[in-house]
């Protein structure tokens, strides 16, 4: 009986041994309903917060956003060491890879339909974190034009006196105003891009992983420019054709822009250039009247007078209404930015060059980009990046006195064609396109 019980108890050892080994080259699968439906949910939330695509590799755009930092950079190693592992042990129950998911901030994602069999559709982009745009100090740009207070006049400097090549050829002053552009920003220094992937005009394929813009400095708003020319944003109705109400206080801040503005390098030395030209008076007062005149005074679009203006037009944008809509104009990345971060603009990615120009990459101060606003499509819409207010306006300016439709240029780096269209006398569009 002994050697009996032995025996039953040698074999009942062998067989589990046996069993061990076999299930051992299955991964420890003990359980293989359970080791299934578990390795099936572990599975669906890698896909969904990312995480197979990041441990291949640091091209995802998104392994360099900050998800806990105030403007966004290298991923922070709280998230990074809080990721799950991609094979959940088989014991640990359903609850508590619940409870860890929460913890990653895997079920901050949006809530998506169900497909038809079941599965949850994973949203493409990551959430943009907010960012924080302080505006209270904007209030002292809208009071009387007797308390308004403005930053000092720029030195004059030899620079700001065209010279007589430049007088020749209004080329080589486009140029210079790049040089001149005092207040242009540093990537990587006051903001750093995410240009996504690229993809041609027609293409109707999301290719950005994450917004355009990964953060901007808090003090680049404070430039006393840049702080003026965001104010103006909001005074416009987006849709092309609805009559503008121009109020006492968005004329004065239109006022206090071009004050400010008027005390750069770039706007001196436009005027200057004008003067020498022969195009413009010597008087700073008139010139100031002028760039107000022809920035913002209404005129007609989309069939209703007093619709639209220069500086909604090629600035802040407007959405035609007429058949198909579709945003026109929209020309600029501070617009482009602080609508952005309201959730307004949709990053779709940059549109690929033709031939031989380069793709751009976080460093680019010019790129041609898709997006929605307002869910309305821009297919194609193109701007300079990190550039100055008084920049654009000193460029476009220069371009629509004393240049054509086209201008082909170079400003820094960059070959360009400045496209300068005009609406009797006033501004009909303008913008940058890069040279191919």
């Amino acid at each position: 009986m002994e050697g009996l019980i032995k025996g039953l108890v040698d074999v009942a050892i062998g067989h589990h041994h046996n069993q061990r080994n076999d299930n051992d080259n299955d991964n420890d699968n003990n359980n293989n309903n359970e080791s299934v439906e578990q390795t099936s949910r572990s599975t669906w939330a890698e896909v969904v917060s990312g995480e197979q695509e990041n441990d291949q590799g640091d091209h995802n755009p998104h392994a360099r956003q900050n998800v806990g930092g105030k403007y966004g950079g290298n991923q922070s190693s709280e998230f990074a060491e809080s990721r799950p592992p991609h094979r959940q042990p088989a014991h640990e129950s359903y609850q508590a890879e619940q409870d860890r998911d929460r913890r990653n901030n895997w079920t901050q994602k949006e809530e998506q339909p169900e497909n038809s069999d079941g599965w949850e559709v994973a949203h493409k982009k990551h959430n943009k974190r907010p960012q924080k745009i302080r505006m209270e100090h904007w209030d002292s740009y809208k009071c009387p034009s007797d308390e308004q207070e403005y930053s000092e006049e720029v030195k004059y400097v030899s620079e700001m006196e065209p010279t007589q090549a430049e007088l020749s050829d209004y080329k080589k002053a486009c140029a210079k105003l790049w040089e001149l552009d005092l207040n242009r920003l540093t990537p990587g220094t006051d903001y750093e891009l995410d240009v996504g992937e690229g993809k041609k005009v027609y293409g109707r394929e999301d290719m950005a992983e994450s917004s355009l813009f990964t953060w901007v400095g808090e003090q680049v708003l404070r430039k006393p420019t840049f702080s003026r020319f965001c104010a103006l944003l909001d005074n416009y109705n987006p849709h092309e054709g609805v009559k503008e109400n121009v109020t006492a206080q968005e004329r004065q801040e239109q006022a206090a822009f071009i004050e400010e503005i008027s005390r750069t390098a770039p706007i001196k030395y436009l005027h200057k250039y004008l003067n020498s030209r022969g195009i413009f008076t010597e008087n700073f007062q008139e010139f100031k009247r002028m760039l107000t005149d022809l920035w913002f005074t209404l005129y007609g679009r989309g069939g209703t007078s007093g619709s639209s203006s220069s500086f909604e037009h090629v600035f802040v944008g407007e959405i035609k209404e007429r058949g198909e809509q579709q945003v026109s104009g929209f020309h600029n990345w501070l617009q482009f930015y602080l609508e952005e971060a309201k959730g307004r603009v949709d990053y779709q990615g940059f549109i690929l060059p033709r031939r031989r120009g380069q793709f751009p990459d976080s460093e680019t101060q010019l790129i041609t980009v898709q997006f929605e606003w307002n869910g309305v499509l821009k297919s194609v819409s193109s701007m300079f990046v990190g550039v100055s207010p008084e920049f654009e306006v000193a460029l476009y300016t220069l371009c629509f006195f004393a240049g054509g439709e086209e201008n082909h240029v170079e400003v820094g780096p960059y070959p360009v064609n400045v496209k300068c269209y005009r609406l009797g006398n006033k501004i009909g569009s303008a913008f940058p396109i890069a040279a191919e």
